[in-house]
């Protein structure tokens, strides 16, 4: 039988793709380190990795197995900068830090291919990506959004499409037009989270599975993480649990939502299909986003189905289908061989938490869509911040992220009402 996730709904295409992850013990006794990490992700394992590649005695525990969140389930597209665009973040936050947070992001992707391609990890790079429009009335901004990033933010890679080159290029007259940017990619992420696990256990980090945090407190200058069968001792301690810290920290709980989102993975296309000629990865304008790309060996991979609470809903493939064929009705009767979920934590702003949550403790999650490529360099500036540089982890810690109103309690149901009502208005 294949190894089901506890925490995530369905048998990803990533899974089956690998074959056998690599496993690795739980923890069975009493640890003393300089660092410990919980949680098992991207940014987790980014950390583990850079501070024990340091010399730093680092520790990491995962209440599951590495990937099983979104970090080895997700849509795979990098992206560019921030997940809001670099005007955007001008408006509210003028334009030094807005260039600032900019090239932080582009600095992520650079770094992401490069511990890649340093490491040995064949992550299945494809370059380019496509962001098209589902309303008319919103082309206009595409287009300036192309030049502002080419005058404002010395980003030449992305050009406006017409419609015809949308079509061309989607392989369908779905969308009215976009924004094509070939800075940018899409990889394989669970070969990310097996590849930087291997690197961070290669390096000296003591990496745990299936052991649960019980709690964690910070008294006299230390951290202690209970677990079932024993409890780290460390200077310093990294939460990354993301959308699965639940209740282990109650300030991150208030400022991060669990979102569920969900991907279809189709039989390889022919080879003379229409579909994504170029090989770019696609999101669109909806709120409710959709996001699709071809693998490296011609499956479409298709995500567009969220869910606002933490049920594992049911009917996966037939929603998926059915927005597949709204794109590409040819495909409306194709072999979907895999459907799978994953919980992503996003934050009201839709930029990353990071925070100092008690004394020596720093919590970081909250990506809200955008963290394939910012949670690896997350990781890598906290190892910065524990060997003394904090100066570019304090970008991100100086966004102001409010908390979700209506507490504990309310909370989910007022995001539900919220964001289904904008899925609504994504329909008319």
């Amino acid at each position: 039988m294949p190894y089901q996730s506890p925490i995530s709904p369905g048998y990803s295409w990533y899974e089956a793709s690998i074959g056998e992850r690599p496993e690795f013990p739980a923890l069975d006794g009493d640890l003393q380190v300089d660092v410990a990490v919980v949680g098992g992700g991207f940014t987790g394992l980014s950390a583990a990795a850079h501070l024990a590649k340091a010399g730093v005695n680092v520790a990491l525990i995962d209440a599951h197995r590495f990937g099983d969140g979104a970090s080895g389930r997700n849509g795979g597209q990098l992206g560019t900068g921030q997940r809001a665009w670099p005007e955007e973040l001008e408006a509210d936050l003028g334009f030094t830090r807005a260039k600032a947070l900019f090239d932080l992001g582009e600095e992520a992707k650079a770094h992401l291919l490069s511990f890649a391609e340093a490491n040995g990890i064949d992550i299945d790079y494809m370059p380019g990506q496509m962001s098209v429009v589902h309303k008319r009335r919103y082309l206009d901004d595409y287009r300036a959004h192309a030049e502002i990033m080419a005058e404002r933010f010395d980003y030449p890679h992305v050009t406006f499409m017409d419609r015809r080159e949308t079509a061309e290029r989607l392989g369908s007259n779905h969308y009215f037009g976009g924004i094509r940017d070939t800075g940018t990619g899409h990889i394989h992420p669970l070969k990310l989270v097996v590849g930087t696990a291997r690197v961070a256990a290669a390096a000296g980090a003591r990496l745990f599975e299936r052991t649960p945090a019980e709690s964690i407190k910070s008294d006299g200058g230390k951290v202690r993480i209970a677990a079932a069968r024993g409890t780290i001792t460390a200077d310093k301690c990294l939460i990354a649990t993301n959308a699965h810290g639940g209740g282990l920290e109650q300030t991150t709980a208030a400022h991060l939502m669990p979102i569920g989102s969900f991907i279809g993975a189709t039989v390889p296309l022919a080879a003379d299909s229409p579909v994504l000629p170029g090989g770019e990865s696609v999101d669109d304008s909806r709120f409710v986003v959709r996001y699709f790309r071809k693998t490296a060996d011609g499956r479409l991979l298709f995500g567009g189905r969220e869910a606002y609470s933490r049920n594992n809903p049911g009917g996966i493939e037939k929603a998926i289908r059915r927005q597949i064929a709204e794109i590409y009705p040819a495909l409306a009767d194709v072999e979907i061989t895999h459907t799978w979920g994953g919980y992503v934590g996003i934050t009201m702003p839709r930029r990353p938490f990071v925070r100092e949550v008690m004394p020596n403790v720093i919590a970081v999650g909250g990506y809200s869509g955008h963290g394939v490529m910012l949670a690896n360099f997350t990781g890598k500036l906290y190892a910065e911040t524990v060997a003394g540089n904090r100066d570019r982890l304090k970008l991100f810690e100086e966004l102001n992220i409010p908390p979700f109103p209506g507490g504990t309690r309310l909370r989910p149901i007022l995001l539900f009402l919220a964001l289904n009502w904008y899925a609504l208005r994504d329909r008319i």
